[in-house]
């Protein structure tokens, strides 16, 4: 799962670096590494609302109360990274001009795309996975409880 504290940590902490950016004077383009880290971190808290749409099966039935507590971070992170955003635009549309602002968001939309096959797909599998097992694990315990009941009861019954 993503961590949503980290996410937003990491948006304001290269969102505060943009700014002070722009207060001295440097130029969009020099703070590429800046902006992508930002974006990556907006990213991050889409997809964590997304997993908090669809949370794990065992999450579900083991931790009830704390997805309630999760959408409230979740959302709380949004409009900050909405807030972030719309300042982000204005001093870039601001600085370079309208355009400058629509070729960031096709540049973000690229970045996202890119991250989204390599980073989120894997984060998925591994979910699916760990779920899988878990759903096997407790299947054989089942099954052993089970075994172990009817065991018992053959015993008492003398049949073995």
């Amino acid at each position: 799962m993503i961590e949503i504290v980290a996410a937003v940590s990491a948006a304001t902490g290269a969102f505060n670096t943009i700014k002070a950016g722009f207060a001295a004077g440097r130029e969009v383009e020099s703070m590429a590494s800046d902006l992508s880290r930002w974006m990556g971190a907006v990213s991050d808290i889409k997809k964590a609302d997304e997993y908090n749409k669809k949370p794990p099966i065992f999450k579900k039935i083991f931790n009830a109360g704390s997805v309630e507590e999760e959408a409230m971070q979740i959302f709380m992170a949004k409009k900050k990274a909405e807030d972030m955003r719309n300042e982000l635009k204005q001093l870039i549309s601001w600085t370079r001009g309208p355009s400058a602002w629509e070729e960031l968001l096709r540049t973000e939309a690229d970045i996202r795309k890119k991250r989204q096959q390599a980073i989120y797909d894997q984060k998925e599998r591994q979910r699916k996975v760990i779920e899988a097992i878990m759903i096997v694990l407790l299947i054989v315990v089942v099954l052993g409880f089970i075994s172990g009941v009817v065991w018992m009861f053959m015993q008492t019954r003398g049949m073995l």
